[in-house]
């Protein structure tokens, strides 16, 4: 299996369909009473609702709706499917840059993918649920992470993931070792909802930092399995009630048990492939699609949006849903900054044992920071890279004067650099839920390396427009069921 369009020849892609759609509408002119004078109907002109912007969210939220009988238009400004989390070829990356033409020295531009926001799935995690529940997976291959690493005083060191990997790990000390152990065993039996498992312990009452002391653990042990495992960005968590913190580390463990090397996974191909095949859902269920395709007002009555106008043609819609950057500045309101910073390599990153692929979590405190600095790199084995050349991304939240300040010690880790392309984004997120005004919009992806976060607001979107909770009680490991 390969990502979608990449051997069109051979697979129907969603641009085809697209093309297909629009051609034939182009012979009907659609009337509607609606139209003022000299407007056209853009498309079919009339549907249940309107998504712009082709990033991951908004293609899983059409593909959902889609299968579920609704009408759908989606457009995006740009030629390509993703938006801000789309997979670019070489030539592409330096032109996005303006860093002028690509050196010839760096292999086949057709070897590249290099992920604008780059990020792992983690294998037993919600993105992989829906990913496996609507068949997305028929277009997709996936591999395994090579390793999940930490920073902790001053060198890198592998997130353990077996229990001989425990024993021999430098981040602990002998005795502490038993006590970690203690810890998993107590995460690994204990199940919400049976009293009997907790051993006396109320997690929606206990704070993480009491638990850890329950149990006896380290500083530096609660800053890696926090960070590291349970995923937490900063220090808030432990002074909150432990219940969803251990939630979180119980997929982890999970995730980890379940593939061996890591507890993630990721596209071959890159990450744009993951719009791009739910795109394919909403478009085998009906759906229409128009790339390059600007939106140069979104309509409003009675303060209710009504559907969109671009140029002189207009759809009509119940609901309008987008990215943040499709709306106007009095819907969203900024939340902070990312600054992320690509990294062309000629080696696998220091002391990761040579992984084709890895994560580092560089957790804030080890380095002065409230946030975390995340790493990850992929390599030819992933297919987004030429042979020998891999693919380094350093990410994390704005705290300082200076951006170059933030990253600094992600960039520390990665030894020699061949080519370094740096942004910093503003992320926004909506003002209301979209119940006043019939605008439904996501959030920017976030400075983590994975999509865990970025799920929690899917899900919260996916509410937010049906009113139903999307039923994620499903097992990551069946791939029986479909949405």
């Amino acid at each position: 299996r390969f990502p979608a369009g990449l051997f069109p020849q051979k697979q129907i892609s969603c641009s085809s369909i697209h093309y297909s759609i629009v051609e034939t509408m182009a012979d009907e002119t659609k009337n509607f009473d609606w139209l003022p004078d000299g407007m056209e109907a853009l498309a079919d002109g009339e549907y249940d609702a309107i998504v712009m912007g082709t990033g991951l969210k908004e293609c899983v939220i059409s593909g959902l709706l889609s299968t579920q009988g609704k009408k759908i238009l989606h457009v995006d400004r740009n030629g390509y499917y993703g938006g801000d989390g789309a997979s670019l070829n070489l030539t592409n990356l330096f032109e996005k840059f303006e860093a002028g033409e690509a050196p010839t020295d760096l292999g086949a531009n057709r070897d590249y993918n290099i992920d604008l926001i780059p990020k792992f799935i983690m294998a037993c995690g919600n993105l992989t649920k829906m990913l496996l529940h609507t068949k997305v997976t028929r277009y997709l291959d996936f591999k395994s992470v090579s390793g999940s690493y930490v920073y902790q005083s001053g060198k890198v060191v592998k997130v353990p993931a077996t229990p001989n990997e425990a024993l021999s790990s430098s981040l602990m000390s002998v005795f502490e070792k038993r006590r970690f152990r203690n810890f998993l065993i107590y995460i690994d039996q204990y199940i919400a909802d049976k009293p009997e498992t907790h051993k006396g312990h109320d997690l929606n009452t206990m704070t993480m930092r009491e638990l850890y002391k329950e149990f006896g653990l380290a500083d530096s042990t609660h800053q890696f399995i926090s960070h590291a495992m349970c995923l937490e960005l900063d220090e808030a968590h432990m002074d909150k009630p432990a219940a969803a913190t251990i939630k979180n580390l119980q997929t982890y463990c999970y995730s980890l048990a379940r593939y061996g090397t890591s507890p993630y996974i990721y596209p071959v191909y890159g990450l744009g492939g993951l719009p791009e095949g739910f795109s394919r859902i909403c478009a085998i269920h009906g759906g229409t699609f128009m790339l390059n395709q600007d939106v140069d007002e979104i309509i409003f009555e009675d303060g209710k949006a009504t559907g969109i106008k671009a140029g002189n043609q207009m759809a009509k819609a119940p609901m309008v849903i987008g990215d943040p950057s499709y709306f106007s500045k009095d819907k969203v309101k900024a939340t902070g900054s990312v600054v992320r910073s690509i990294c062309i390599l000629n080696h696998p990153i220091p002391s990761t044992g040579d992984s084709d692929s890895a994560q580092v979590i560089i957790p804030g405190p080890q380095v002065g920071r409230t946030n975390d600095i995340f790493v990850c790199s992929m390599g030819h084995l992933m297919q987004v890279s030429a042979p020998g050349i891999y693919i380094a991304i350093v990410s994390t939240m704005v705290e300082k004067e200076s951006p170059e300040e933030d990253l600094a010690p992600g960039l520390g880790l990665l030894g020699p650099i061949v080519k370094r392309f740096t942004s910093v984004q503003t992320t926004y997120e909506p003002v209301s839920d979209g119940s006043d005004d019939n605008c439904f919009i996501s959030k920017n992806f976030d400075g983590t390396s994975h999509f865990e976060n970025d799920c929690e607001d899917f899900l919260s979107l996916y509410k937010r427009v049906t009113g139903e909770d999307l039923d994620m009680s499903i097992s990551a490991d069946s791939v029986e069921g479909d949405y």
